[in-house]
């Protein structure tokens, strides 16, 4: 497998912008009122899972990598919240393909800090 270049290089990355993109499609048709409530909480989150990743991507030490993808994963959890709130307010009635995509990012989020973690325990670096 070929070295990443840039973080546009990940699947972790291209899957959490899937992710953004559908959160931003679900989240449009939410009511007006909601604009700086829920639709701006969740776009926000979303957006952070993904910048994340890529603000990681060009961390130098492995600790610090970690870190940033923590950071994505807890908001990644953070939209899984929301997807279960639009629904229970009925602005939604199909969440499943977003909750599966959530699923999946949150593998590849926990597979990508496993690999970095690993890599800096080769290097001599302590992972906290």
């Amino acid at each position: 497998m070929e070295k990443a270049k840039g973080f546009e290089d990940l699947i972790v990355w291209r899957k959490a912008h899937q992710f953004v993109m559908g959160v931003y499609k679900l989240t449009s048709s939410f009511p007006s009122h909601e604009r700086f409530g829920l639709t701006s909480q969740f776009r926000r989150a979303a957006v952070s899972t993904a910048a994340n990743i890529a603000e990681g991507f060009r961390r130098r030490t492995g600790p610090d990598k970690a870190h940033f993808l923590t950071i994505s994963a807890g908001s990644l959890e953070e939209c899984r919240y929301y997807l279960i709130l639009s629904r229970d307010l009925e602005y939604t009635d199909d969440t499943h393909d977003l909750w599966s995509q959530s699923t999946e990012v949150a593998k590849l989020i926990q597979s990508y800090r496993s690999t970095v973690m690993k890599a800096a325990q080769r290097k001599g670096k302590s992972i906290q």
